[in-house]
């Protein structure tokens, strides 16, 4: 290369840096083409798929991080961060491209923290769930962004009221000892909401998701389930009532890793609100129905919190930057909180993989169920656990699993199958009665959120 262009190439190269890791805002073609620029940078270890389609004709697109794009690897837990569910909320969906492209750039440096959360983790991104709302809350200007304007979907729905209400069911059931978990959905969900929840609602159910957070605006709190009071007297979703799950503790401690890896979220006062620890049950806040954090943990075997990240919902370009600093750090501790608890293989005596055996804790009644290759994931707090294998046509395995601060413990079944009895033939009349075996109820198989939230 002759001499004189060399100071040429490099200043080209630093302005090719600058503008991969600029701080603005980006609208859908914008984004799009950010994405696709991560992909290409980071082919590898990287896939760009779409769920679906907004109201308005807008692809979803998730970006995939993994060592094996579009595989899932046994005993790899899968892991999902979701923004722009309110398009006028907009710090997350900046942060979920910021944080690609950190991934990204750490990984082709060598970096071995996430080099290792690569090679562990199936990590899925999706900036936008909302990208109509976002094209109307951006269309103000940065001078007008309206409290509301670009929150709902292009017919006019808030998406983090929309996901079918499974909370009544199960508080309903409860009386009468009946499930918090894979609870099936009504027979008329799809009539009742809007495309970009469908989309998720589809895109959770083809993947085991195992920890996964929503990325709000408006306040500056790590929220954690339940969102709705299961106290049924608070009709005003103003009232407060705290509503913890089977899960609580395990909940907090997840909400924690974020608010205290972050800058000031743990500090508690923010936005004129105060939460210990910056963290808050979400029911306690306020009671929401419908909301998408709860129905991850009722419908699938996901833990789910949501992310209040800024009190200006649209914060202008300048201050970016500042955010990311603030969030770069929980964002890729709360993905590593995925590696904790149990894991293990379900397996039938010739090592062939059972999918949706249930997986019980003695003393938590929130069961998860195993994947399509026989593997599953179980969120536990450091402890001694009697744990439990079932599915229909096997015999129940139980052990006793022990869970460390560090890394997930292997705990793996191995199920023999039940022996059925049967009864003698008997002949009459020239004709065979068939003997009947009782069949066992079948538990679902897991399918894969306020003011701000």
């Amino acid at each position: 290369m002759a001499g004189w262009l060399r100071p040429l190439a490099g200043t080209l190269l630093l302005l090719e840096v600058a503008a991969a890791v600029s701080f603005l805002h980006h609208r859908y073609e914008e984004m799009v083409r950010a994405l696709f620029r991560v992909q290409s940078e980071c082919p590898y270890v990287t896939r760009i798929y779409s769920i679906g389609r907004s109201v308005e004709g807008r692809h979803l697109y998730v970006l995939e991080f993994s060592d094996y794009p579009g595989i899932h690897e046994p005993l790899e837990p899968e892991f999902k961060y979701v923004g722009n569910m309110h398009g006028n909320e907009v710090l997350g969906r900046e942060l979920l491209l910021q944080l690609s492209e950190f991934l990204c750039e750490e990984y082709r440096r060598g970096s071995e923290r996430v080099t290792r959360l690569l090679h562990d983790t199936r990590i899925h991104i999706m900036p936008s769930m909302n990208p109509d709302g976002y094209e109307v809350a951006a269309n103000q200007g940065p001078d007008a962004i309206g409290y509301l304007t670009g929150r709902n979907n292009a017919n006019g729905v808030d998406l983090n009221r929309n996901f079918p209400d499974l909370n009544t069911f199960m508080y309903y059931s409860g009386e009468i000892s009946g499930p918090n978990h894979h609870i099936p959905l009504p027979d008329n969900w799809k009539s009742q909401v809007e495309p970009e929840t469908l989309a998720v609602i589809q895109w959770i159910g083809s993947y085991n998701f195992v920890l996964s957070a929503n990325l709000h605006g408006g306040a500056v709190v790590a929220n954690y389930p339940y969102d709705k009071s299961q106290d049924q007297r608070f009709r005003s979703h103003r009232r407060t009532a705290n509503t913890p799950t089977p899960d609580d503790k395990l909940f907090q401690k997840l909400a924690k890793t974020y608010s205290y890896a972050h800058g000031w979220m743990h500090r508690g006062w923010n936005c004129g609100d105060y939460f210990v620890d910056g963290i808050t049950n979400g029911a306690s806040w306020y009671s929401l129905s419908k909301g998408m954090q709860d129905f991850n943990y009722l419908y699938t075997n996901c833990f789910e919190i949501t992310l209040e990240l800024s009190c200006n919902k649209f914060p202008p370009k300048e201050d970016l930057e500042r955010q990311w600093m603030a969030n770069r750090e929980a964002l890729v501790a709360f993905i590593e909180e995925i590696h904790q608890g149990i894991k293990g293989m379900v397996t039938d005596e010739n090592n062939n993989g059972i999918a949706g055996a249930v997986i019980s804790v003695q003393g938590i009644s929130h069961d998860v169920t195993s994947g399509e290759m026989g593997d599953y994931f179980r969120l536990l707090l450091p402890g001694t656990y009697t744990v439990t294998a079932s599915a229909e046509g096997y015999q129940p395995q139980t052990v006793a699993a022990t869970v460390g601060p560090a890394a997930a413990s292997l705990v793996h079944f191995q199920l023999k199958q039940d022996v059925v009895k049967k009864a003698p033939e008997r002949k009459a009349s020239g004709t065979r009665t068939n003997n009947k075996t009782l069949q066992k109820k079948v538990v679902p198989r897991a399918v894969r959120r306020g003011n701000q939230r």
